[in-house]
């Protein structure tokens, strides 16, 4: 049966490798859902091309015959992507994938086709089975020029990674995925690109039914003039192409780049900054999940332009962006005023302005419409779940709403604790139960309590937390704050590595412009670091905010890592922040221990002595001091400190102090010592026993094989299998 637009052989062509249809038959019996599905969708008879031998008979060695090139030739292209598709050796990837991907940029209805709501999408279909390897993503992206937007059916669960059935139970599934549902979305898909295709088609034809015979004669004499016109025209845009200077491959990589700056609060009520920084953060979060749009800065970067002189001219110069967003809002009483102005600073176009006069209430349904016009204003495509996304209700209480942006504003101030934003959280909780946010910020703040507050240790922390997170997830499998919190749990409170991986990566997957809230991505940074994982700690550092302390700091021990003293040294001497605030002192310390400068890391260690910081009274630094006195010949000072931290340990294990211990011992090259102390510190789970792969101090012991042992049994091992696994995919 031919396609119903003239001229292509099948209208759905489905590509997989036979690998994935062994057994239960899983493509057999989604090809079978799916025409029932089309049969219910289309008022035509749709022919779809499915070889339950695929590969035509040929064997994976042999080249593509021309049968098979006329049966690619299709409207619309159903790859099933799964973790043997993307492998370049294979039949149906070099001569169905590759060969459709060719045919139909070159064929008059190019591959991307504009749908009927001006959206842009590819004759490429994907239908995802798996979740994939870095590698195989990139594979895949390389060769669609683009990000990889499939329709999934992945059965989502810890440990697990398989094609979505039709008897699977939706509660048990991660994803809440319903198979009939998915197959429903690829029909719809389907019918989209086949109507803009038609249209297209129709509107062609109608053209040169208007064309009068004697029109025809004219276009026919002069045809000869038309090829040569062509001809010239093609050779000048040759030589532009060759001789004028290309655009670099970031100029074209920041097309769609957009910051968003603090909104101006002009309420009178005080307790109305939170909310109207919320804003901000909430459209930031919105066009992060919007693929198309390559750059959105994040929240912590615009914060700095809140108080700021500077234009927007210079704004959107120091932020590398094409785009400003600039807004001002206003609560009066029950009602909200919000101005919004879309700027393109480098030719001075001011391109939409709107004003939104509403109840208060439907907050949340404006700051999703201003996202949205962004969208159509630069033309950025939106899939389905992208617009399903933004369009999402996280609470229909007002007042939980209310609760959860104050929150989220205190834990960008350092004057508040996580006691009082986790109390934010828990009355937020209250006021609705099924506001996933909430719950995940709450676990956020009880891990906290064993990280950076030390107020109860990790393993304490962890149990407290977990609740929240699965609860989360639970309501959301899809939150970022929940996932990112399971990824600590899994680092710190487990050693598991290769979950908390997963869990890390998967806060990128739904915003992968900037991770959604950019919750605490120098944390993820730093786990990658802690793995020697040096291009994925690069790649998460580019997210951290340039001027931060944090940014500063890690780039400070990767670089130390690459063993790249000269930048380190440059970077150790920008000890300042963009508002001008220096850097604590023991951390520039602790990075000048880092390079095995000690004669400087006393200089800092001695000044934040001096001004009575109450950090040197962690474990952590006071370790760092005692290794200072030791290395500079202070070994009374430094044997003081230490015994101290032993006396500390048999009180209490808040703050690793036992680690720490066996941390010093290693660094003064007494392997004994170290080895018992550490050993303490894995019978007390100690969370920074993540850092026994990396951290310098520890070369000392990678002679015993006690050292190696611990190594195994803190998950290191078992991390460094898995990298190699997918390395050797």
């Amino acid at each position: 049966m031919a396609s119903i637009v003239q001229g292509y052989e099948y209208d759905i062509f489905i590509s997989y490798r036979q690998k994935d249809n062994k057994g239960d038959r899983w493509v057999s019996e989604f090809v079978e859902a799916l025409k029932n599905e089309l049969e219910s969708t289309f008022k035509e008879e749709i022919s779809v091309y499915f070889d339950i031998n695929p590969h035509n008979g040929l064997l994976e060695t042999h080249d593509v015959d021309a049968s098979l090139k006329e049966k690619v030739k299709c409207l619309v292209f159903i790859p099933i992507i799964s973790q043997t598709y993307c492998d370049p050796k294979s039949f149906a990837w070099q001569h169905e994938f590759v060969t459709f991907n060719k045919l139909a940029k070159e064929d008059h209805y190019s591959r991307d086709i504009r749908l009927a709501g001006g959206n842009v999408a590819s004759r490429i279909l994907p239908v995802k089975i798996h979740d994939l390897d870095p590698e195989d993503n990139a594979l895949l992206e390389n060769e669609l020029g683009g990000v990889l937007r499939a329709i999934e059916f992945i059965y989502k669960s810890s440990g697990v990674n398989r094609p979505l059935k039709p008897s699977d139970n939706p509660d048990k599934n991660l994803n809440k995925t319903y198979y009939r549902d998915q197959v429903n979305k690829v029909a719809n898909a389907v019918k989209e690109i086949i109507t803009a295709i038609k249209k297209y088609s129709l509107q062609v034809d109608e053209i040169s039914r208007d064309v009068p015979k004697a029109k025809h004669d004219r276009l026919k004499n002069i045809k000869p003039k038309i090829v040569l016109g062509s001809l010239i025209f093609l050779t000048l845009i040759l030589l532009v192409y060759f001789l004028v200077p290309k655009k670099n491959k970031y100029s074209d990589l920041i097309e769609k780049s957009i910051a968003v700056l603090p909104f101006l609060n002009y309420s009178t009520e005080p307790d109305q900054e939170a909310m109207s920084e919320g804003i901000t953060d909430e459209i930031i979060d919105h066009l992060s999940k919007i693929k198309s749009f390559t750059k959105v800065v994040s929240l912590r970067n615009v914060l700095i332009y809140k108080e700021s002189n500077k234009n927007i001219l210079q704004i959107a110069n120091e932020l590398q962006v094409n785009y400003i967003l600039d807004g001002t809002y206003k609560k009066i009483g029950d009602q909200v005023k919000i101005r919004v102005t879309l700027v393109e600073p480098k030719h001075d176009n001011r391109l939409w302005q709107d004003e939104y006069d509403r109840p208060y209430k439907e907050l949340i349904a404006i700051q999703a419409e201003i996202s949205l016009q962004i969208s159509n204003k630069l033309n950025a495509f939106l899939s389905n779940s992208e617009l399903q996304n933004i369009q999402k209700i996280p609470t229909t209480s007002q007042e939980a709403y209310e609760m959860m942006q104050r929150a989220l504003y205190y834990t960008r101030s350092a004057d508040v604790g996580p006691a009082q934003i986790s109390d934010l959280a828990l009355k937020a909780i209250k006021l609705d139960p099924s506001y996933a946010d909430a719950h995940a910020l709450a676990g956020i703040m009880a891990l906290q309590n064993g990280t950076f507050a030390g107020l109860q240790d990790m393993s304490s922390a962890a149990w407290d937390a977990l609740p929240y997170f699965e609860k989360a997830l639970e309501l959301d499998p899809n939150n970022a704050l929940a996932h990112f919190g399971m990824g600590n749990i899994y680092e710190w409170g487990r050693w598991d590595y290769i979950n908390a991986e997963k869990e890390y990566l998967m806060v990128f997957e739904d915003g992968s412009n900037n991770a959604g809230k950019n919750w605490n991505v120098s944390l993820v940074a730093e786990f990658f670091l802690t793995m020697n994982r040096l291009d994925y700690a690069l790649k998460f550092l580019k997210i951290v905010p340039d001027k931060s302390f944090e940014h500063w700091d890690l780039s400070v021990r990767i670089n130390g890592l690459s063993e790249n003293k000269t930048e380190v040294y440059k970077i150790i001497k920008n000890t300042f922040s963009e508002s001008g605030e220096k850097f604590p002192d023991e951390w520039i310390g602790e990075d000048y221990i880092w390079i095995q400068e000690y004669d400087s890391a006393k200089v800092f260690f001695e000044s934040a002595l001096q001004s009575k910081d109450p950090l040197m009274l962690i474990p952590r630094f006071q370790a760092d001091l005692s290794l200072v006195y030791f290395k500079t010949k202070n070994f009374e000072k430094s044997r003081a400190i230490i015994n101290k931290l032993k006396v500390k340990s048999s009180e209490t294990t808040v703050g690793s102090p036992e680690y720490f211990i066996g941390w010093f011992y290693s660094g003064i090259g007494e392997v004994d010592s170290a080895i018992l102390w550490l050993e303490k510190a894995c019978k007390n789970k100690s969370p920074e026993l993540s850092w026994l792969k990396i951290d310098p101090v520890f070369i000392n012991l990678k002679n015993d094989a006690r050292y190696w042992d611990l190594y195994a049994r803190t998950g290191h091992k078992d991390y460094d299998d898995y990298v190699k696994g997918i390395k050797k995919k």
